[in-house]
């Protein structure tokens, strides 16, 4: 998801240089709402685990998309599958440019031995450099965030009425290593519940998320979970109404960022260096493990690689240093 988010801002930037181009995006059906305030965007659904499985279904998608008359594509992914169709559109002539991802350079940011510590191009950057080399320009800038959008009926339903400043928080991550402690996260929460002067709403997604932070939503007067209650467009209307968000270095900060929200992202073993930072955001809303302590950070791309003794990485990020930021932060 987060991949996904970080082209949001891209294909509002190609747009606004580019304004006659109509765009395809091949993706999942899921994440159509996130392309819902651009012109000339419509999204295709990949359907890999049913009609456009393994390679007879690749190519039983290739010919739905050259029926579409493209005439040009991005691969802003390159993965195994967009690689098979890479081959199909070029027996038929249609320019395709890839995403060089920089894996050398992220094998050396990552490395236990010889690592190479240096600020790698970012995500976007590297989207960017594929139109480019397909003839087009794009102009980065905080023009390219998406527009705050209408909140729910239900999304009204769900939080109290009093005028507080509302603060996201999405205290999970899809591995352990970029996850904050959820008793230190706690903390976090009991400390901003206490001022009495904001609104904290939980955002996750399984199961196990709505149990924890339903909890939570009990135990603290001034939290509402927002877990399973909202649609994905009614999430993406809320989070772009927040004041603040704080998330790990997970898709839910990209979300956010693509609205411009100011974003705090918590960093295990994961690191800005390796080019994930959410879209325009202050270097300084980055709160980092202390890498004296555990130097071998980044110890992985996605955060789920890590040496024994590296499990309490993100201790270091003390609870009371969070909560001075997020005040900070949301003033």
């Amino acid at each position: 998801m987060g991949d996904v988010a970080m082209t949001v801002p891209v294909v509002k930037g190609l747009l606004q240089q580019n304004p006659t181009l109509k765009i395809t995006v091949l993706t999942r059906a899921f994440f159509t709402p996130m392309f819902a305030q651009l012109p000339n965007v419509q999204v295709y659904q990949a359907d890999v685990k049913g009609k456009h499985k393994g390679v007879n279904g690749l190519y039983k998608l290739f010919k739905e998309l050259k029926a579409m008359n493209i005439t040009a594509v991005a691969d802003i992914h390159n993965v195994l599958r967009s690689n098979i169709l890479k081959q199909f559109f070029k027996l038929s002539g249609i320019p395709f440019i890839q995403i060089d991802k920089g894996r050398a350079d992220k094998k050396a940011l990552t490395a236990n031995k010889n690592k190479v510590f240096k600020q790698l191009k970012t995500t976007q950057q590297r989207y960017v450099s594929v139109f480019s080399k397909l003839g087009y320009t794009i102009r980065l800038d905080d023009s390219c965030a998406l527009a705050k959008e209408k909140l729910s009926d239900t999304a009204i339903a769900l939080l109290p009425k009093e005028p507080k400043k509302w603060i996201g928080i999405a205290p999970f991550a899809a591995f352990e290593g970029k996850t904050y402690p959820l008793e230190l996260m706690q903390q976090v929460i009991s400390s901003l519940n206490t001022t009495n002067t904001y609104t904290v709403i939980l955002f996750g997604g399984g199961d196990k998320e709505k149990e924890v932070l339903g909890k939570w939503e009990q135990t603290y007067s001034n939290c509402v979970s927002v877990v399973k209650k909202l649609s994905f467009t009614e999430e993406l209307s809320l989070i772009s109404n927040l004041d603040v968000m704080l998330a790990m270095d997970s898709g839910n900060a990209h979300l956010s960022a693509m609205f411009a929200v100011p974003t705090i992202t918590l960093w295990g073993v994961t690191h800005p260096f390796a080019g994930f930072y959410p879209f325009a955001q202050q270097s300084t809303n980055a709160l980092l493990a202390n890498r004296e302590n555990y130097p071998l950070i980044p110890t992985s791309v996605y955060g789920n690689k890590f040496p024994p003794g590296y499990e309490k990485a993100m201790e270091t990020i003390l609870p009371d240093d969070v909560v001075k930021k997020v005040l900070e932060v949301v003033g």
